[in-house]
């Protein structure tokens, strides 16, 4: 398996994982926050799993 697949994947684990605490009824600010860096990790991870092999994007 490449490193850029296991990279992607790992960057969308926790782009995921980054989206749970802001689904709490109570969330505070700092939730709020998360869910930037959050979009972007998944975004990018995406991307690199995409782009992983050669050719057309997926």
């Amino acid at each position: 398996m490449q490193r850029t697949v296991v990279l992607g994947a790992v960057l969308m684990l926790v782009g995921t994982l980054l989206f749970f605490p802001s689904l709490a009824p109570q969330s505070g600010s700092l939730a709020s926050w998360a869910l930037v860096p959050a979009a972007a990790l998944l975004t990018y991870g995406t991307y690199l799993v995409g782009t992983s092999e050669p050719g057309r994007a997926v």
